[in-house]
């Protein structure tokens, strides 16, 4: 089970957020010191979500990002603002280990056979925003169903891995719900990384005996209700 420190980039700082909310941001600094000082700490992989593509302009942080990429060298996923073919293409072909298709996917789902063809299905992530067993896209303000079937649907389309994020408990601090996670992993036959309220080293143990394949930190450990290395040895 992999721990992903969250390095998320609004207006080219690393910041975390409330739910979501870009009125909720609270500032970290610049998002290759934050990377770094996680990898400094053990991390061997990250999770960097461009916010300001998530919010309409996929564009921005291009350079902070790329930076980050570059210059650690590690494993990195990326979600953000994968609006089109295009901007997949752009980031996959940047060196970024894995891309995430949330709102792109739920809209055109032929886009992860396409990109799955073309990059091969470890590469190609698709994200499972959900609240009270609805996905939701468009920032998490437009309900599209069931999550397990849009998950159902993603992996026959091809994506190699899903990003399960639990919209109700995200950014809260007050620990993970297991029951949808424990039906995801279940309904699911490729990995599953977990995102949304991760707080506890309680929280990461349930994800280890669910079966998670890895777990996303953001606001915990930004705010230091958990530290790096409790993360990493609750994993074992």
């Amino acid at each position: 089970m992999i721990i992903f420190p969250a390095v998320d980039i609004l207006d080219g700082r690393c910041v975390q957020l409330v739910q979501g909310k870009r009125e909720t941001a609270t500032a970290f600094g610049e998002p290759l010191i934050c990377a770094e000082s996680w990898l400094s700490q053990g991390a061997k992989a990250l999770h960097i979500v461009n916010l300001d593509g998530a919010f309409g302009s996929s564009i921005l942080n291009a350079e902070k990002i790329t930076e980050i990429i570059t210059k650690t060298g590690v494993e990195i996923q990326l979600g953000g603002g994968v609006r089109s073919l295009e901007d997949a293409r752009s980031w996959l072909d940047c060196g970024v280990d894995r891309i995430i298709i949330s709102t792109f996917a739920a809209k055109d789902p032929e886009c992860l056979t396409i990109l799955s063809d073309e990059y091969g299905s470890s590469r190609i992530m698709a994200g499972v925003d959900a609240r009270a067993g609805e996905m939701v896209t468009h920032g998490w303000k437009r309900s599209v169903g069931n999550f397990l079937e849009w998950a159902d649907l993603f992996t026959r389309k091809g994506a190699g891995s899903l990003l399960y994020t639990n919209v109700s408990v995200e950014g809260l601090c007050n620990g993970i719900d297991p029951q949808p996670v424990q039906d995801l992993i279940r309904s699911a036959n490729v990995p599953v990384i977990v995102a949304g309220g991760v707080t506890s080293v309680a929280d990461i143990t349930t994800l280890k005996k669910s079966g998670a394949a890895g777990a996303v930190l953001g606001s915990a450990l930004y705010s230091g209700k958990i530290s790096l290395q409790e993360a990493l040895e609750a994993t074992g």
